[in-house]
């Protein structure tokens, strides 16, 4: 028999991880399908995947006033440097304008630009029906339930990468200190 995978029993239903390796492998596809319609979106405009994540997320968060870097990149789960190559590139398409915060000249407000605004406008009609179908098989209260459930799984996530990285390191430091061990005791 293999090892499972997981050990919290809440993921081993009838005491094996069979359903958690189901539910990742459904997870990565349904993953893969997004993206996919991300990068169709992009393509439209123009521009990359993350490009357009990025001009959307600006479009929905700029407000009357523009909005920070570091409040794109706190809702994308980002790095704020990332974000900025990003920003980058799109003031260079001209579907960004950038100016500084009044209230703080080391920060910079982005707002979309009019191009974008257009742009943005026109790919609601390839949008609306590609959201919809992504998320078809749901009800409204479903919906409710996943949305807060995808946001709660974010922070796990980090928790994640941080405990492998960890894991990670250790072990090759391990590795390396045996070796150093091992290379003493050969002289």
């Amino acid at each position: 028999m293999r090892r499972p995978t997981v050990s919290k029993p809440e993921l081993l239903p009838g005491g094996d991880d069979t359903r958690f390796r189901t539910f990742i492998h459904d997870f990565l596809a349904f993953s893969a399908r997004v993206n996919q319609c991300r990068a169709g979106f992009g393509d439209r405009l123009g521009i990359s995947a993350i490009a357009y994540t990025t001009l959307i997320s600006v479009a929905h968060l700029q407000g009357e006033e523009g909005v920070g870097v570091s409040r794109v990149a706190e809702h994308l789960h980002l790095s704020g440097a990332f974000v900025t190559i990003e920003v980058s590139k799109l003031v260079k398409a001209g579907l960004i304008h950038k100016r500084a915060n009044q209230e703080d000249r080391r920060r910079v407000l982005l707002t979309v630009t009019p191009k974008a605004r257009k742009l943005l406008d026109q790919l609601v009609e390839l949008q609306a029906p590609v959201n919809d179908a992504l998320f078809d098989c749901l009800s409204a209260s479903e919906f409710l339930q996943f949305s807060s459930m995808m946001a709660r799984l974010v922070p796990c996530g980090d928790k994640a990468v941080s405990l492998m990285n960890f894991q990670v390191a250790q072990s090759a430091s391990n590795t390396a200190v045996a070796a150093a061990r091992k290379a003493a005791r050969q002289r």
